[in-house]
């Protein structure tokens, strides 16, 4: 009896077709769970910070180029941080840094540091 020369082809085809299925569904959850990371960062506080303060104002708040905010709240109110977050302040602190919503969850944030 002859055996089919197709048949161990037709097998590996097949086994690909699958495993790319496979990666293409792992792929797509990976996907999703990257962008709920991202969305729920986007809400953290201290994320924010990290990537669009602490290098002026330091890892931990404790200041570099720009001041000290470990007790700015103490300072300032929320409405004034907003303000300043916004619109900057004379002195080295650009406008505009932090932009949207992020303002406000960070201007609370910092609101609280007293």
């Amino acid at each position: 009896m002859k055996r089919n020369p197709l048949i161990p082809f037709i097998f590996t085809a097949v086994i690909g077709i699958i495993l790319v299925i496979g990666m293409s569904f792992w792929g797509i959850h990976k996907q999703e769970e990257a962008k709920k990371d991202k969305q729920q960062a986007a809400l953290d506080p201290a994320a924010i910070f990290k990537q669009n303060c602490a290098s002026c104002h330091g890892q931990n708040l404790e200041g570099a180029v720009g001041p000290n905010l470990q007790k700015v709240g103490a300072k300032y109110k929320k409405e004034q941080i907003t303000n300043i977050i916004k619109n900057g302040k004379s002195g080295g602190m650009p406008a505009g840094v932090v932009k949207g919503e992020e303002q406000q969850i960070i201007a609370d944030w910092l609101s609280k540091k007293k």
